[in-house]
């Protein structure tokens, strides 16, 4: 009978450990997790943005978590401007940094 009863404790013992071992794992999968949907969310921001920007093929787009960055160049500050302003008003867009230059003539 004592044999029964410590194989028992031994296995609700083990049934515990390995409870709270898959319960640590949770936060670091829920972590990765929460970093691949961040990335996937940069990767759609991006495609939006340069779908805004079509018609200005010179300009790159980088973002990350929401803040956009523009590169390249543009003929003018006005072409400048309009590619802020359209990288602005698309949906999901945080901030917008420019490192645009202007062509020089």
């Amino acid at each position: 009978m004592t044999n029964t009863k410590l194989i028992a404790s031994l296995l609700a013992a083990a049934s515990l450990s390995l409870g709270s071992a898959a319960y640590a794992a949770e936060p670091q999968q829920d972590a990765a997790m929460a970093g691949a949907a961040a990335a996937s969310g940069d990767t759609a921001l991006t495609s939006k943005v340069q779908a805004a920007l079509a018609d200005q093929k010179s300009i790159g787009v980088a973002s990350a978590n929401g803040v956009v960055t523009l590169t390249g160049t543009v003929a003018n500050t006005d072409d400048g401007t309009k590619a802020i302003q359209a990288a602005s008003a698309v949906a999901g867009v945080k901030e917008v940094k420019s490192e645009l230059t202007v062509a020089s003539k």
